[in-house]
């Protein structure tokens, strides 16, 4: 799934606002550049325009302007079109001007010499708005005649919207074809990355079907620069299965190690008289029962973060509600699993030993029934970031026996504390369980049930089956 915090989404997302801005300066550029070169042709068509007039001007034997510029322009001899070429006798050279048909009666303003002064060629270029408002660009220049110093100003003008409409155009088509080229760039790199980083997504599937106990280690082919993290990653799944097998022997060593000592006090302490047998008996039952937990306890701080750790809710809720019923077989048991699909990560015996207690103490204490639920659910209050990164599962025992107060459940939780002496055990269910929960990161919560008795509410880490 690709998301905000996905790889693939930072990638795509940073080519293709690179590859928007890209474009988007190149599209600027390129019409930029466009623009000078219109202008600077339209410039020298003007000026090859203003060099064809002065060729084709002279002075006839009548002292008068004589010549009649063809410049191969119909635009010259049509009306209001913006494109003109005027001759202008200049100092005591009192000849009748000469212009195109296109200009008619009306005239162009000459700016002065020091608005607009004349560049090295002698000739200047610039601006101005004809009688029929056309905005048009001329050219201008002045040039002596003949050997008498008789001159003349020689000034062609052309229409400024047709550089415009060709920028225009130009552009338009321009952003089309960038677009077009865009999009299609996009695509391409779009495909180019996610083929690159499929690799990566495949390691992803990998370590979950691990995670989920669908698989022992990394399996697939990876390209070189992720096999030396596969490898890793797979040294440390192993190392982390020897640690836990390592553990588990060591506390199974320990726990064959006291059993015979504390099997030998508790035969000893029949040949005692009461008061001292039941005294040494108890105690080496609770010490028996302290040896137990804190094994269990080391046990899983030894495996908590492993991979491997899974437990099937269903089957496991099912056994022990079937190996209780036949303990008690006047009351009745409701197990309700939804989805069906999740799991614990738990090891199997603690799953057991957890609910086990919780449903032994719920059937010696209610009245007709036990009620068994697993749902999802979401993380412990306070805990953000394991919200971001664990799947979470409320199971919840509940009763319809006669319940805790509040100041008896704190009592309960105490270790080898019991409420009811009538009843057999040795105080130290609710404290394992507790003890349990709390090293797989989880929460215990006991209170009043809908049915009137003791509701114990477990939130434990799980796994889904359908996790990507």
């Amino acid at each position: 799934m690709i998301g905000p915090r996905s790889l693939t989404a930072r990638v795509l997302m940073l080519a293709t606002l690179w590859s928007a801005f890209a474009l988007v300066v190149i599209a600027i550029v390129i019409s930029q550049l466009y623009r000078q070169s219109a202008e600077r042709a339209f410039t020298d068509l003007l000026r090859a325009q203003l060099y064809n007039v002065i060729n084709s001007i002279t002075i006839g034997d009548d002292n008068k302007l004589s010549g009649s510029p063809q410049l191969g322009d119909l635009r010259f001899s049509q009306p209001e079109t913006g494109w003109y070429w005027i001759i202008e006798p200049l100092g005591t050279f009192a000849a009748t001007p000469l212009s195109s048909s296109s200009l008619g009666t009306s005239n162009i303003s000459v700016p002065s010499i020091l608005t607009v002064p004349f560049n090295n060629r002698y000739e200047r270029f610039y601006p101005a708005t004809d009688a029929f408002k056309n905005h048009v660009l001329v050219a201008e220049t002045e040039v002596v005649l003949d050997g008498e110093g008789r001159a003349a100003r020689f000034r062609v003008s052309g229409n400024l919207s047709v550089v415009e409409d060709d920028i225009q155009a130009f552009s338009r088509n321009l952003y089309i074809a960038l677009a077009v080229f865009g999009f299609g760039s996009l695509a391409v790199n779009g495909l180019a990355i996610l083929y690159g980083l499929q690799p990566l997504d495949a390691a992803r599937r990998s370590l979950d079907k691990v995670r989920r106990g669908d698989a022992e280690r990394l399996e697939g082919e990876f390209p070189r620069e992720i096999m030396p993290l596969a490898n890793d990653i797979n040294a440390l799944i192993e190392s982390n299965r020897r640690i836990v097998e390592r553990a588990r022997m060591q506390v199974g060593n320990l726990a064959h190690s006291l059993k015979t000592p504390i099997a030998v006090l508790l035969n000893e302490a029949r040949m005692l008289d009461k008061v001292q047998s039941d005294l040494v008996r108890s105690q080496a039952e609770a010490m028996q029962a302290q040896v137990q937990s804190y094994l269990n306890r080391a046990r899983i701080a030894a495996q908590r973060e492993s991979l491997l750790a899974r437990t099937e809710v269903e089957p496991v809720l099912e056994r022990l509600v079937r190996v209780i019923r036949r303990l008690n077989p006047d009351k009745e048991f409701h197990l309700t699993v939804f989805p069906a699909i999740v799991a614990l990560a738990m090891e199997q015996q603690d799953v057991e030993e957890t609910i086990g207690n919780l449903l032994e103490n719920a059937s010696r204490f209610c009245k007709t029934g036990v009620w068994i639920t697993a749902t999802p659910a979401s993380a412990p209050s306070g805990d953000e970031t394991e919200a971001a990164r664990r799947y979470w599962i409320e199971m919840t025992i509940e009763d319809d026996g006669p319940g805790l107060e509040p100041d008896q459940i704190r009592e309960a939780l105490k270790r080898g504390r019991r409420l009811d002496e009538s009843k057999p055990g040795a105080g130290l269910g609710l404290s394992i369980v507790r003890e349990i929960t709390t090293e797989y990161q989880g929460q215990l919560e006991l209170g009043r049930g809908t049915h009137g008795g003791l509701r114990a509410k477990l939130l434990l880490p799980g796994l889904a089956k359908d996790a990507a």
